[in-house]
């Protein structure tokens, strides 16, 4: 009778204690980002898809680009989607689609340029001159005397040197601008390796304003282009130079500032380009007191999805007569490190094309799973399609993944943490160029969906955060580092309830420690 107790007792803490009665061995996946349209790389992914099933894995994470455009693509590509499911199958892997690419937005882009996130430009001076209408500085700005430079700087004329030493090595100048005005830095760069990074770096108090990676070339004079948004802010500081310790020689020469109108122009309906003739404040009309404006370069060089930060801008053709002063307000897309650009999420179009490419996705690959992309997202809430739905950006985060997820339904959704993580970037901000708060984006995320943790940072604090939310979660327990970061995840892992499985997650494409992961896997 004692016996029988027992029983019912366990039986009953079974239901409520994670795992309890069972050994549940941790589900492995693989990260692996693909491009399902090259033949060899099918080949490629068998050879270490099998290694990760010998290992153990039981899932791999496929990621590529053309996932956003389906329509594009020729039949092999959906015969190579097919025998990336059989390889799969025949090790016994499931495959996890990622697709939603919500902050990394270009492969989305390029099927709409203009659904790009856009920070406004507001009644910038153009005046009419031989029918047209072209950019006048209101006021003029220019790098006239330098605030400071680091003593490991040498300035010599127009010419800064920076010689290997101790960092950092800068050189600033303190300007005042109008606010919501459009700024294009130039400068040419030349160092003698390629150690280090130099950055151009636009701040108001604790307010980044530029973050666009710039690509110097070892031995010769590289120009590099940059553009910033004086977005509410009056005063800037603008650094040139290096933040490190500097083990090359660079020197940088022809720096310049000056007022820019209409470079990546974004035409769509929540991001309007408006000209008013400056005197009367009438809003003229497109098509018939000027043509139509568009940039035909942006967000389509080198190819679709892609943007140049700066190249010639448009000018307006009109007929009005010379002298004419009008202000032109209009939206463009920064680009954030190495080409990041974001899509609005509170564009209609934006939504059309995600709920699109849930279809296509869940018809090609018919998985019982699927990633979302929702990752970094560092652009958002300053065009008219976003302030018009009065939400802050998180709310309206929230929304956009709650919206998501449905279209997957019923399969079940994973998402990366860091968006929806307040001990992450899910955040009150300063972020980047997000106008407004990232919190309550969490509010978003049902409590079926697989949150994939990386905030190794603050790992306890993060994995007890979505654990008391009541969300499973994966962790992301290699990130191209040593193991030791592993072994850290495993022991913060042991203290919360939830935790379905660990990732080996690398960028850099090197499955060398695949197997290594997988022995040290609990």
């Amino acid at each position: 009778m004692r016996g029988s107790s027992f029983l019912v007792v366990f039986a009953l803490l079974a239901m409520f204690v994670p795992n309890a009665g069972a050994d549940v061995k941790p589900q492995l996946w693989l990260y692996y980002p693909i491009n399902l349209l090259v033949n060899a790389n099918l080949d490629k992914a068998e050879k270490i898809w099998t290694r990760a099933a010998a290992a153990g894995y039981t899932h791999v994470l496929i990621a590529d680009s053309k996932f956003s455009r389906l329509a594009l693509l020729p039949p092999s590509y959906f015969k190579n989607c097919e025998r990336a499911k059989k390889i799969a199958a025949d090790l016994k892997l499931q495959i996890v689609p990622a697709l939603f690419s919500i902050g990394y937005s270009n492969d989305l882009l390029s099927q709409d340029p203009n659904l790009a996130e856009g920070v406004p430009v507001k009644d910038q001076l153009f005046v009419v001159h031989d029918g047209n209408a072209e950019l006048i500085a209101d006021p003029a700005v220019r790098f006239d005397k330098m605030a400071f430079h680091d003593p490991i700087v040498t300035i010599d004329g127009h010419i800064a040197t920076v010689k290997a030493g101790k960092g950092p090595a800068r050189f600033v100048y303190k300007l005042t601008v109008p606010e919501f005005r459009c700024y294009h830095i130039s400068v040419k760069i030349k160092t003698d390796a390629l150690n280090g990074r130099p950055e151009i770096a636009v701040l108001s108090g604790g307010v980044g304003l530029q973050y666009e990676f710039l690509h110097a070339k070892a031995g010769e004079w590289t120009q590099c282009d940059v553009v910033f948004d004086s977005l509410n802010h009056k005063d800037v500081n603008v650094y040139f130079g290096l933040w490190s310790n500097v083990t090359a020689s660079f020197q940088w020469k022809d720096w310049s500032i000056d007022e820019v109108g209409l470079v990546n122009v974004l035409r769509r309906p929540g991001a309007p380009c408006v000209v008013k003739d400056e005197k009367t404040g009438k809003v003229l009309k497109e098509g018939s007191d000027y043509k139509p404006i568009a940039d035909p370069h942006m967000g389509n060089v080198p190819y679709a999805g892609e943007y140049q930060a700066y190249h010639a801008p448009p000018v307006i053709h009109t007929h009005l007569p010379d002298g004419q002063r009008l202000r032109v307000s209009w939206y463009y897309p920064p680009i954030i490190y190495d080409g990041q650009v974001a899509a609005c999420i509170s564009e209609p179009k934006t939504m059309m094309l995600l709920a699109d490419q849930a279809k296509g996705m869940k018809t090609i690959w018919d998985a019982p799973l699927y990633m979302m992309s929702h990752d970094e997202f560092r652009v958002f809430g300053w065009d008219e399609s976003c302030e018009e739905k009065k939400q802050t950006p998180g709310q309206m985060l929230a929304e956009n993944v709650r919206q998501c997820t449905k279209m997957l339904q019923p399969a079940r959704s994973a998402v990366w943490n860091d968006m929806f993580d307040p001990l992450h970037n899910a955040v009150k901000g300063p972020y980047y160029l997000v106008n407004g708060p990232w919190l309550e984006s969490w509010e978003g995320l049902s409590k079926e969906v697989l949150v994939v943790n990386w905030n190794h940072g603050k790992r306890d604090e993060s994995l007890k955060f979505f654990a008391e939310r009541g969300n499973k979660q994966l962790i992301a327990g290699y990130y191209d580092n040593d193991l030791s970061q592993f072994q850290e995840w495993i022991d913060s892992a042991r203290k919360v309830a939830g935790v379905e499985g660990y990732m080996y997650t690398t960028w850099r494409g090197d499955y060398s420690m695949l197997e290594k992961f997988a022995k040290m896997a609990p």
